[in-house]
């Protein structure tokens, strides 16, 4: 492992190593005005929801490493208190892009890009039409982390008001994650996109306290087949199943296959239990694949 001090780095490198790892990266499209209602439409990566009560999302227009200047995007938030955060989805990305473009002040990407403006019923900066969901908020705070290049300045921002497109709604009214279609930022130019297919679920502990992977045994723990993944699934049942319920599993016909035909091979017969427990992790059938791994020659 190649271990790196930051140090050692300038902002441009080290600006390099951590957008490339740290992503992917939701995308905050800031419509913000200032004082002379010139209005300013510019993506931030530096961004997430850190609060739902009060329901606050940060973002962070950080100075540009190349000469240490400020954006329109801060300036303009230092001025007037108000953003609209508006979510991009694959849709819109590369008009997105075309609004990242450093135009000069007073020059509105929303003509540039293409996108259209729909105003804002709290607060003045308008909202893009097109996104799929656009949050009004009040910029509570703004914390400047530096003043050199590279440095952020936090916006805090509290949302008002959420506007969300029906067409990502399901049927009791909540988003559909498959229909909103988003994108993230990676390092350098790439993006990704959040489709159906690449879309999975992993169950979450959160009434529940699961065994743990240090309750399997060492033979499971230190498995050949299974993978970190196939653990932690294990891992999360809330109990271990007893002696007789494991037992019972030695007359299931793919267990009997694998046990018949491995009687006097030890190594053989945990990998092909372990194979099969792999299989039914990945159908989902995490109690029956615990059991199999549980069998005693």
């Amino acid at each position: 492992m190649v271990t790196i001090n930051t140090a050692d780095l300038s902002p441009a490198q080290l600006q390099n190593y951590m957008q490339y790892a740290i992503a992917p990266r939701p995308i905050c499209f800031a419509t913000t005005i200032d004082s002379a209602g010139n209005i300013n439409l510019s993506p931030f990566s530096f961004f997430n929801m850190f609060s739902t009560n009060p329901p606050m999302v940060i973002f962070s227009p950080a100075r540009r490493v190349r000469d240490n200047t400020t954006k329109h995007t801060l300036e303009n938030i230092l001025e007037v208190k108000e953003c609209v955060v508006n979510m991009v989805n694959y849709a819109m990305v590369q008009q997105t892009s075309l609004a990242s473009t450093e135009y000069a002040k007073g020059i509105n990407e929303f003509e540039k890009a293409g996108f259209t403006m729909q105003a804002s019923v709290l607060v003045k900066p308008p909202r893009v039409a097109e996104a799929p969901v656009q949050l009004e908020c009040l910029v509570k705070e703004v914390i400047h982390l530096g003043d050199g290049p590279g440095a952020g300045n936090l916006v805090l921002a509290e949302v008002k008001l959420i506007h969300i497109k029906e067409e990502i709604l399901d049927e009791e009214g909540k988003i559909d994650q498959a229909k909103i279609d988003l994108v993230a930022r990676l390092g350098g130019d790439w993006y990704c996109r959040v489709t159906p297919e690449s879309l999975f679920k992993v169950a979450k502990p959160l009434t529940t306290l699961g065994i743990g992977v240090d309750a399997l045994p060492k033979a499971v723990r230190h498995s050949y087949v299974l993978s970190g993944n196939d653990l932690g699934k294990l891992g999360n049942v809330e109990v271990l199943p007893d002696a007789e319920e494991v037992e019972q599993l030695r007359f299931d016909p793919a267990v009997k296959d694998i046990l018949d035909a491995t009687i006097g091979d030890a190594n053989n017969r945990q990998r092909e239990l372990h194979e099969l427990a792999k299989t039914l992790l990945e159908e989902g059938r995490v109690a029956k694949a615990l059991k199999v791994v549980l069998l005693e020659g």
